[in-house]
């Protein structure tokens, strides 16, 4: 088994901050590739201090920057923007999420390395893309999940769209970039040529709506929230017990609703010619509904997912974090890896998806600012102790 990971011997260059950026870095990282991640002197990226600290570093931190390099380079001055280019000469991949334009502003566009490093995968992630009416907007997550599609969808029907706990626009957006940087690297194995990989956060949410727009141009519809449930596929909802915990029941395959009627004590409903296949079901959605709410309101969560699991239907509990943690297959799955900060330990999420001979791992969780700034600094580029300290003399690095 190979523990350096499928992508061991790429390097990457990340200029990004916050988050879709990093994440995507995070992703390479984990899974074998050398991740230089170029930080501002002055405090670095913001997301050090965002959220539940420990000390004086987010714990966030830890697992977003893990495996990488932090070195701190100021691109506001000319000669962090001349460090920073000579390390994207000799990278394979530069990661970078700032709104269209700057980077060409540092003289740090994919065009600057045309000829210098004509290999390089240049990924650029930024709210409505490159180009476009959009394209010098300001790319917050929040915002471009609502244009996406994706917030209008999620909620009850007459109330303000509800969006996750997350910051989900960024992560899928990182998922995104990942993916493209990986097939951008394998399509350059045979041209030997490098490209840019545009990915924008709108874009990747709207990859997300499945069925949404050919729905509305083949039949004029406009799929709405729902709740708990999805529309035109019954059941599969979400129901409270008498314990106060909910579940998910999954139903909709034909015979599987017909073992969850009888599994509640409703057998003429799994014998209903009406309910025989999905059309049906979807026109009795609130028969059924009110069928399965009461009887799990007469039991309690883990007894129903007993009977359930007996009848094969699909269904599972609500999980909080404390509930992941103490998951005995989350465990044996083996999501969670123990890091160790100031000598405490801490867990940490693994990453997916698993490998059989070249797994990723967290070599060393998210560390402190410039940490890397001698490895890279001094030993990749050359630089003297007397260069490096001129350097910081002058705030180019810390």
């Amino acid at each position: 088994m190979n523990p350096s990971g499928p992508l061991a011997g790429y390097r990457v260059i990340e200029l990004g901050q916050l988050l879709a950026g990093p994440f995507a870095g995070c992703m390479l990282g984990y899974f074998g590739a050398e991740v230089i991640k170029i930080e501002p002197p002055d405090g670095g990226d913001p997301i050090r201090r965002w959220r539940e600290m420990r000390g004086d570093t987010s714990l966030w931190w830890r697992s977003l920057a893990r495996n990488k390099k932090s070195v701190t380079i100021d691109l506001r001055k000319e000669q962090g923007v001349d460090l920073a280019r000579r390390l994207i000469e000799q990278a394979d991949v530069a990661i970078e999420n700032f709104r269209p334009g700057v980077v060409e502003k540092w003289g740090l566009g994919p065009e600057a390395f045309r000829d210098s490093n004509p290999g390089l995968v240049y990924a650029r992630i930024s709210g409505y893309g490159q180009d476009g009416p959009y394209a010098g907007r300001p790319g917050f997550a929040s915002v471009c999940e609502g244009m996406s599609g994706f917030r209008y969808v999620n909620g009850h029907p007459g109330e303000a769209p509800v969006r996750p706990n997350l910051s989900i626009g960024d992560t899928i957006s990182g998922i995104h970039a990942a993916l493209g940087i990986v097939m951008a690297l394998l399509e350059k194995k045979d041209s030997g040529k490098g490209q840019v990989v545009d990915v924008a956060l709108v874009e990747s949410m709207f990859n997300l709506m499945e069925a949404v727009v050919p729905e509305y141009d083949g039949n004029g519809v406009v799929r709405e929230p729902s709740g708990s449930t999805v529309t035109g596929i019954v059941p599969t909802n979400t129901y409270r017990c008498r314990d106060g915990k909910y579940i998910v029941i999954g139903g909709n395959g034909d015979t599987i609703f017909q073992r969850l009627m009888v599994a509640a004590g409703c057998p003429e409903m799994a014998r209903d010619p009406r309910l025989a296949s999905n059309p049906g079901r979807v026109q009795q959605e609130a028969e059924i509904d009110a069928a399965l709410a009461s009887w799990c309101a007469r039991g309690d969560s883990a007894d129903l997912l007993d009977q359930l699991d007996q009848a094969r239907v699909p269904a599972g509990p609500i999980y909080n974090v404390e509930d992941m943690v103490k998951d005995p297959h989350f465990n044996a799955r083996g999501l969670f890896e123990t890091v160790e900060i100031d000598g405490e330990p801490l867990k940490i999420p693994a990453l997916v998806p698993k490998f059989s001979r070249t797994p990723g791992v967290t070599r060393w969780p998210g560390g402190e600012l410039g940490h890397a700034n001698q490895e890279v600094l001094g030993d990749l580029l050359g630089l003297t102790e007397r260069q490096q300290e001129l350097l910081r003399k002058a705030a180019v690095i810390a």
